[in-house]
């Protein structure tokens, strides 16, 4: 069962610290279809749980931590953000799949750029958060 708990800094959220490991995504699966079920915006539900699973799996993979920490927010009424958070400071890479490239892996972030209506990443002393946005379809009309 996956812990939840709410942001402290007045926007509805939740987040939850992990190992750093590839089976943190499906924990983060699950924080994001409750999550957006609970805020009635299920229709962001399969999007949202492909990023999320993609912030987390680049975090597992590239980090080197011990710990990440994920979450997703609501800081407007139809944004909803995702959050993954590690101790590296290495800047995310944008790979973009081109003709005869056949590689398993590296489409992470592409696969991000293309689903959400915007992402990036800040720096902190202690590592970086890598985010991205959806937005509802109320806003988008």
């Amino acid at each position: 069962m996956t812990a939840t708990k709410p942001n402290v800094i007045g926007v509805p959220g939740y987040s939850q610290e992990m190992c750093c490991t590839p089976e943190a995504a499906g924990h983060a699966r699950q924080l994001v279809e409750t999550a957006l079920s609970t805020w009635s915006l299920g229709h962001l539900i399969e999007d949202g749980s492909l990023i999320i699973s993609e912030l987390v799996g680049n975090a597992a993979q590239h980090s080197g931590g011990l710990f990440l920490c994920f979450g997703v927010s609501l800081p407007a009424p139809y944004r909803v953000r995702f959050a993954v958070s590690d101790t590296s400071a290495e800047s995310p890479t944008l790979h973009r799949p081109g003709p005869g490239r056949d590689e398993e892996s590296g489409r992470g972030l592409f696969i991000v750029h293309e689903l959400a209506h915007r992402w990036g990443s800040e720096y902190w002393h202690s590592g970086k958060v890598v985010w991205a946005e959806l937005l509802s379809a109320e806003e988008d009309s």
